[in-house]
């Protein structure tokens, strides 16, 4: 039995909520994944949780971790404790989410959500919108607290997400560049997205020639087709203000779907209250009509 530590009053509440959910999962990882946390770390705030009560609460062996008969009595009083004061909190102070932060790589802050955010901030007077520039993917895990704007297949551990658009790439180039198209170089871009090759292959079109310019990042190669030194296979998605303000024209050729796309996603923390929920959802249905 856990040695009982002399405190008074409350556990902390984040002990409180980590064996909530332990407890309602019959997990630590799972757990673990729903607060965007290691299984040690969990672990260590349930231990800590039984030495200030002084009970063990859970049995843990080889294959996972079972309620004690102190934690299955527990555990409901817990739960309806946590649900009564997210519900009073929330009618209380139904304007408690005051600021959001976006995190995202430069192209995608600038090309995706940027165009929306005016639109959706007059709609939110009361929100602080924060963008973070992410330079690498790796780095998103130093904002782990924030909303992402993410380009894969929406297989993110530990988070809640929603598609925003499929990526599908196509022919493109400046207005003044379209009527001889065919003649154009093709500009590079190097990285995971299917390239010349590919959307030849699969649209049994002629890819144009190689081109001198080779860029890794979509904004540079759709700046350089905007700039008139090339035709470029580009993001529908990115590429959406420049065709609806006619500084890119989508050329009369095929398009290709890929299978990766660009979603919005969320700590499952983040999404919990029906506040929350609606400003996600708000925001998700602004950065989609990016793509109308």
């Amino acid at each position: 039995m856990p040695k009982k530590v002399n405190k008074q009053g409350l556990p902390p509440l984040d002990w409180l909520k980590v064996f909530e959910a332990a407890g309602r999962h019959g997990s630590f990882t799972a757990a673990a994944e729903e607060f965007g946390a290691t299984q040690a770390a969990v672990s260590q705030r349930i231990r800590n949780l039984e030495s200030w009560l002084g009970r063990q609460l859970f049995i843990r062996s080889a294959r996972g971790v079972s309620l004690t008969v102190d934690g299955e009595s527990y555990l409901p009083l817990v739960h309806d404790s946590l649900r009564a004061l997210e519900q009073g909190t929330e009618n209380l102070f139904g304007h408690s989410v005051r600021e959001l932060r976006i995190a995202a790589q430069p192209s995608h802050l600038e090309m995706l959500l940027l165009p929306k955010l005016t639109a959706f901030s007059e709609s939110h007077p009361e929100l602080r919108l924060v963008t973070e520039t992410v330079p690498k993917r790796l780095d998103f895990e130093a904002a782990d607290g924030a909303l992402h704007i993410r380009f894969g297949r929406g297989n993110w551990q530990g988070r809640d997400g929603v598609l925003l658009a499929n990526e599908v790439l196509q022919p493109m180039a400046a207005p003044d560049h379209t009527a001889n198209w065919r003649q154009l170089p093709a500009i590079e871009l190097r990285g995971e997205r299917p390239g010349w090759s590919e959307w030849a292959r699969v649209t049994g079109e002629p890819a144009p020639e190689a081109g001198p310019v080779s860029v890794d990042s979509m904004a540079h190669a759709l700046r350089a087709a905007r700039l008139g030194m090339g035709v470029v296979l580009g993001s529908r998605a990115l590429a959406a203000n420049l065709l609806l303000t006619g500084q890119l024209i989508c050329l009369p050729a095929a398009e290709m779907s890929t299978i990766d796309g660009y979603w919005l996603t969320w700590p499952p923390s983040l999404g919990k209250t029906p506040r929350q929920k609606t400003l996600l959802d708000a925001l998700a249905d602004a950065i989609k009509e990016q793509d109308q």
